[in-house]
């Protein structure tokens, strides 16, 4: 039997295409100086930080939000994405217990791999909705932005986890099925499926990222309603997580009685319920932002600036000393700036 025309199109070593599957051989560390190890990965997150900021970049100006804000920001949600990517990740897996609480050093490795999605988007638009009340800005354009930013670097994610061999279908003969060949690959090391055809779920993931970029990139200039684009991703992102799912080899859990979908899949149609409520609430509540206006500050009440109180002068010793409250001023410096603001009388 003759083989496929394209059965070696693509051999580079690291990456050959047939026959009959497609062969992943990539270590997922890069080099190692000493004891530590830098891993395709951890770059690919740094990789998708740059590219979703730059991504980001037109939309924030055309919002009102500033750079300076964008990179004051930007540290929170890094650290709201790893810690709540890696504890909700954690908190999946079957050997809780064993591996992850009583060595806990593990819980913090996610130089081992392992990030749940869900977990960081939970507590990435919590720390925003919390910072937006410090910045005095409107949460759902924070938001908004955050989402173009995350739809961005999960392509890269998915290319980390397409390298790593931490996402793996079931096995599968499928002429697009992965083999991982490399020892040091999660798919060997962790899963023990060196050499076995699976389904490229992590890539099935990419593709949707992909595609779902392009649609928030239109429609992040054509909605003029701040809350808009967070629904678009977060609709979308759940519906294609609960159908991507049934190719993944994770375990199926008991809840409510019953035993057909896994830990992902439950989160997925429980936040599909919770966005009907949601949704209605950014319809009703959140307004178009009429054009001229800056959306990031339309109707949120701003502070006046200290330079703008402290060119009014009191015109009476009560207004003085209302307007030096909490400073260091004492009463006869007060008295005096009243008495300078008297017009003075002919004698």
């Amino acid at each position: 039997m003759g083989t496929l025309p394209f059965a070696d199109l693509i051999n580079w070593g690291w990456l050959r295409i047939g026959p009959p599957y497609i062969y992943l051989n990539i270590d997922p560390v890069i080099f190692r100086l000493g004891p530590l190890a830098v891993r395709w990965y951890g770059l690919m997150y740094v990789v998708g930080i740059l590219i979703g900021l730059w991504i980001i970049k037109g939309y924030c100006q055309r919002k009102g939000v500033t750079e300076d804000l964008v990179y004051r920001l930007l540290w929170w949600c890094i650290a709201a994405g790893v810690i709540g990517g890696r504890l909700y990740f954690v908190l999946q897996q079957p050997n809780l217990v064993e591996y992850y609480l009583r060595n806990p050093i593990h819980i913090i490795a996610t130089w081992e791999g392992g990030m749940a999605f869900f977990g960081a988007i939970f507590l990435v638009i919590a720390t925003l909705f919390w910072r937006a009340r410090v910045e005095r800005v409107n949460p759902l354009v924070l938001v908004d932005a955050a989402v173009l930013f995350g739809a961005a670097g999960q392509i890269f994610g998915r290319i980390g986890n397409i390298i790593n061999g931490d996402i793996i279908g079931y096995q599968s003969t499928l002429p697009w099925s992965t083999v991982y060949v490399h020892p040091e690959s999660w798919a060997c090391g962790v899963y023990n499926l060196c050499n076995v055809p699976v389904q490229p779920a992590a890539l099935y993931e990419m593709i949707t990222n992909i595609v779902l970029l392009g649609v928030m990139l239109y429609c992040a200039r054509k909605f003029r309603r701040p809350g808009m684009l967070m629904l678009v991703y977060l609709y979308a992102y759940v519906i294609t997580q609960f159908f991507i799912f049934f190719t993944r080899d994770n375990i199926i859990v008991d809840f409510l009685g019953t035993h057909i979908l896994k830990q992902a899949q439950w989160t997925s149609v429980i936040l599909f319920v919770l966005l009907l409520p949601i949704t209605y609430l950014v319809i009703s509540r959140s307004k178009p932002v009429p054009e001229g206006e800056v959306a990031a500050t339309y109707s949120i009440l701003q502070l006046a600036s200290k330079e703008a109180a402290s060119d009014e002068k009191p015109e009476t010793l009560a207004e003085a000393e209302e307007q030096v409250e909490g400073e260091n001023v004492d009463e006869d410096e007060v008295e005096a700036e009243v008495v300078s603001n008297k017009p003075s009388t002919p004698e």
